[in-house]
């Protein structure tokens, strides 16, 4: 699977690879270990921007929550937390950045005065039960050796190559879905080249008797149906939690 971003330009961008992972036992302990340091982490930071909310709406002060401030947090909580040090810096690090950029995307929204159905909201608690596992490496916290990864903290993976990487990759992120299956997102630089316009339109719409409308009627694509499999599965699997008793 590839998701590609384009730079301002459309000259140079990233493009996203995801595979597979195959994850051992060892592994595994290993990474549920090391997003539980994490989730700590992203969940203080939530309670040290909350702290410096409330204390500026109580004294009228101007105390800033931003990323140097968070990292003099993480720094301090790493020496004094000697569980925080068995885990590695690096996704401890990336999760203070992607708190301080959720947080400044929240705040930026409500200056904007946008709606709220539209903003953004503030970051909030993962709990453990409901959040699923997301960590951030960069170049520093993980390297490809005879096809495996190799992640910083001594955690190594197996990764099903369904195709080959066009380029060294400068970050992985590696989380797991709602179905417990892990993967492994890496971020290539690649060169995109516009394709010319042509002047023609496609429209892909769900649910209707065609997916996707061209231009051109030799390349409509008509509906697989999955919508009319998944509603008959719904309705069983609550036929049978009806049928259970409390």
């Amino acid at each position: 699977m590839t998701t590609a971003a384009v730079a301002v330009g459309g000259v140079a961008g990233c493009a996203r690879y995801t595979y597979r992972l195959r994850v051992s036992s060892t592994a595994l302990a290993r990474l549920e270990a090391e997003w539980a340091r994490c989730r700590w982490v992203w969940n203080e930071c939530v309670a040290v921007s909350r702290r410096i909310h409330a204390l500026n709406k109580a004294s009228g002060g101007r105390a800033t929550c931003g990323p140097a401030q968070l990292d003099k947090m993480l720094t301090a909580a790493r020496r004094s937390t000697a569980w925080l040090r068995e885990g590695a810096s690096v996704p401890q690090q990336q999760t203070v950045r992607d708190f301080a950029a959720s947080r400044a995307k929240a705040l930026k929204d409500l200056r904007a005065g946008l709606p709220v159905r539209r903003r953004a909201g503030m970051p909030r608690h993962k709990k453990k039960r409901e959040a699923d596992p997301t960590l951030n490496y960069t170049r520093r916290g993980f390297r490809l050796k005879e096809g495996r990864l190799h992640l910083a903290g001594g955690i190594v993976l197996t990764v099903v190559w369904s195709r080959d990487l066009p380029a060294d990759p400068t970050s992985v992120r590696v989380y797991r879905d709602a179905l417990g299956h892990w993967y492994a997102s890496f971020v290539v630089a690649a060169a995109v080249q516009p394709l010319p316009a042509t002047g023609r339109v496609l429209g892909v719409d769900w649910g209707v008797a065609v997916i996707a409308t061209t231009t051109s009627d030799a390349h409509d694509l008509p509906h697989p149906g999955h919508g009319k499999a998944a509603a008959q599965r719904l309705a069983r699997y609550q036929r049978m939690t009806a049928r259970r008793r409390p």
